[in-house]
């Protein structure tokens, strides 16, 4: 009977295990997000407001013969390019199971451009270890959506959550 009985638990076991199972782990997507995996291509930076488009930076093709003077770069008075505001604006701060998540946002004109964390749940090493690895993530997916339309991390449902209310506060602050 105590046979029959262990078996059971160990099969149990097995299939919550084999149910709960994931192709990637959270160390890879944290590894990945920090830039230590070699498989990350590199991304291109844009280009900064005001700045030629990269179409108009190709050269026209080298003369034989004389120099050619460099082609005028200044723009036409009657063609201004306003000037994109930039703003910073603080989410709530959230309270979580775990400690207190506030974001702050930076946006120029209505993209955003950087998400600073002001708190995260700190209290003893296990949180600090979640969020280094789990506010990356949330940052780079924050900045590809552009707007708090984004998954939350798994094995840091708490955090996740709270930074994702904070950041909708300070989107909803923008309006």
């Amino acid at each position: 009977m105590k046979r029959a009985f262990a078996t059971f638990v160990a099969t149990v076991a097995g299939l919550v295990m084999l149910l709960d199972f994931k192709t990637h782990s959270g160390r890879q997507l944290a590894q990945s997000a920090l830039g230590l995996a070699a498989s990350t291509p590199p991304t291109s930076p844009t280009p900064a407001a005001g700045s030629a488009p990269p179409s108009a930076a190709v050269s026209a093709p080298p003369t034989s013969g004389a120099a050619s003077a460099p082609p005028s770069t200044k723009p036409s008075p009657s063609a201004s390019v306003p000037q994109a505001t930039t703003r910073t604006v603080t989410g709530s701060s959230v309270g979580t199971r775990y400690g207190d998540v506030q974001i702050r946002l930076t946006l120029v004109g209505t993209q955003i451009t950087d998400v600073v964390p002001l708190r995260l749940p700190d209290s003893n090493g296990v949180d600090q270890e979640i969020d280094q690895q789990v506010v990356p993530i949330l940052v780079r997916e924050t900045l590809t959506a552009q707007s708090a339309n984004i998954q939350a991390v798994s094995g840091a449902t708490y955090t996740s959550d709270g930074y994702i209310r904070s950041l909708q506060s300070a989107l909803d602050k923008t309006k």
